[in-house]
């Protein structure tokens, strides 16, 4: 009982031990609002790109992509651990606006609506067709027109406070125009001469937002079949991807594993048939694996993040140490009379092992009471900066964002303020064993009285 007293008489006497906690307090403060948003940033990101390219996806990044898709989507049809599954077509195309010089170069997207909206959170995605998304490919304008879905960067504007798009009531009567390289199965140009390209007008009829930048700004949709016959010469259909959405509950390595076991016996048995071929670059992955290279970057940024702040922390390491070394200089007389009345050295590094953890809990947790304040009214306190000063944090005409990620983590807050206390623990170590290691009658001479 006495240990934890003297602690706490000097934690209070101490006026020193005031930078210690402020130090902590501080650290921990900005951990707590840097790393939470951090952290919903890549996990609002990587959410979004889960729904929008569901759970697991047999592909091939060849534009000639790959036949004898059908069969096998009735297969999965079949299987009880798959909920829905959707083919798609990925290719490059040339993007004219009539009455235009300037040709834009897209990606389209070719996908089976009915199939895609089970498989994938796409009817989320579009404004105009939001209740009826089968028809998102019908302008509300005139729907005997052949319609294209836009990415939203590209046909509305943002508010820069709030980070809304803009929309009409309905979407503007725009025609463009399409042109694309068909390929023939061996990847060759299926036309030669001035009639090299497949070109097709198409009206907008919706846009769409998958909170994707690259998908956002690049890419357009269209039906397959339209899709096919841009792209493709030939009767048989090729796709370069199959989108699949796994059953509740399943778990996604088990249910992968499975579909790949499928997709090999699958190969085998047409491996006699016309393009066979084709299926050698076609691999099966999960949604993550998939996406790696998207998700990959904002990853590591967070992992550098982490690691800034532990350097901070070793900073919080030396401030506690040198701030011990100071009061245990002060303190000499009190550890002399407590050593020489029978305290073993442990029980003087376990007094200031307490003083220790106690200036971390406080600081931890002022550091982290005003962080979660700043957190909860984030967004307030943006918008009220950028009405009285003109400045915002984040730019929503640069970034994706909406809102500033807010979520508190509990588990997070939890290591944050754990490896605070630890912080001042492994402070206050060297400076609490050179004292308890002291002899009484070195400590309590004259001239230290």
């Amino acid at each position: 009982m006495y240990k934890l007293l003297l602690a706490i008489r000097y934690l209070l006497r101490r006026r020193i031990t005031l930078l210690a906690i402020m130090a902590v307090m501080l650290c921990v403060f900005m951990v707590v609002i840097v790393m939470t948003v951090m952290i919903g940033l890549v996990d609002d990101f990587t959410k979004k790109n889960h729904e929008f390219f569901s759970d697991c996806i047999i592909s091939t990044d060849s534009l000639v992509g790959f036949a004898h898709y059908q069969p096998f989507l009735e297969e999965l049809d079949k299987q009880q651990f798959v909920a829905a599954s959707a083919p798609v077509l990925k290719s490059v195309a040339m993007l004219t606006v009539p009455g235009q010089e300037e040709n834009m170069i897209f990606e389209i997207m070719g996908i089976d609506v009915k199939r895609h909206i089970k498989a994938t959170n796409f009817a989320e995605t579009i404004y105009y067709h939001a209740d009826n998304p089968e028809n998102v490919f019908m302008p509300p304008y005139d729907q005997t027109l052949d319609g294209c879905v836009i990415g939203i960067e590209k046909v509305s504007s943002r508010d820069s406070v709030t980070g809304e798009y803009y929309h009409r009531p309905t979407p503007s009567r725009t025609r463009i125009e399409i042109s694309t390289f068909p390929l023939t199965a061996k990847g060759s140009l299926a036309k030669a001469g001035t009639d090299v390209v497949n070109s097709k007008f198409f009206y907008y009829s919706d846009d769409c937002h998958s909170g994707i930048v690259r998908l956002d700004e690049s890419m357009i949709y269209l039906p397959l079949e339209t899709v096919q016959k841009l792209c493709a010469e030939g009767r048989e259909k090729r796709i370069t991807a199959i989108f699949i959405k796994f059953a509740k509950g399943e778990n996604i390595d088990t249910a992968t594993d499975k579909v790949r076991g499928l997709w090999e016996d699958f190969v085998k048995s047409k491996q006699d048939n016309k393009y066979a071929n084709l299926f050698e670059t076609v691999t099966v992955q999960r949604w993550f694996d998939y996406r790696r290279h998207s998700i990959a970057p904002m990853q590591k940024e967070q992992t550098m993040m982490t690691l800034l702040f532990a350097m901070l922390g070793i900073i919080t390491v030396f401030i506690i140490m040198v701030v011990f070394y100071m009061i245990i200089s002060h303190k000499s007389k009190d550890i002399g009379i407590l050593k020489s009345i029978g305290i073993s050295p442990g029980g003087i590094i376990q007094i200031f092992s307490m003083f220790a953890v106690m200036i971390g809990a406080i600081g931890s947790f002022i550091g982290t009471a005003a962080g979660c304040a700043v957190l909860v009214k984030a967004n307030e306190l943006e918008d009220w900066v950028y009405l009285k000063y003109g400045h915002q944090v984040w730019d929503r005409n640069i970034y994706a964002i909406g809102d500033i990620p807010n979520n508190i983590e509990i588990h997070v807050i939890t290591i944050i303020i754990g490896c605070a206390i630890l912080a001042c623990l492994i402070g206050a170590l060297i400076p609490s064993f050179q004292a308890a290691r002291r002899r009484p009658a070195e400590i309590l001479q004259v001239d230290q009285l």
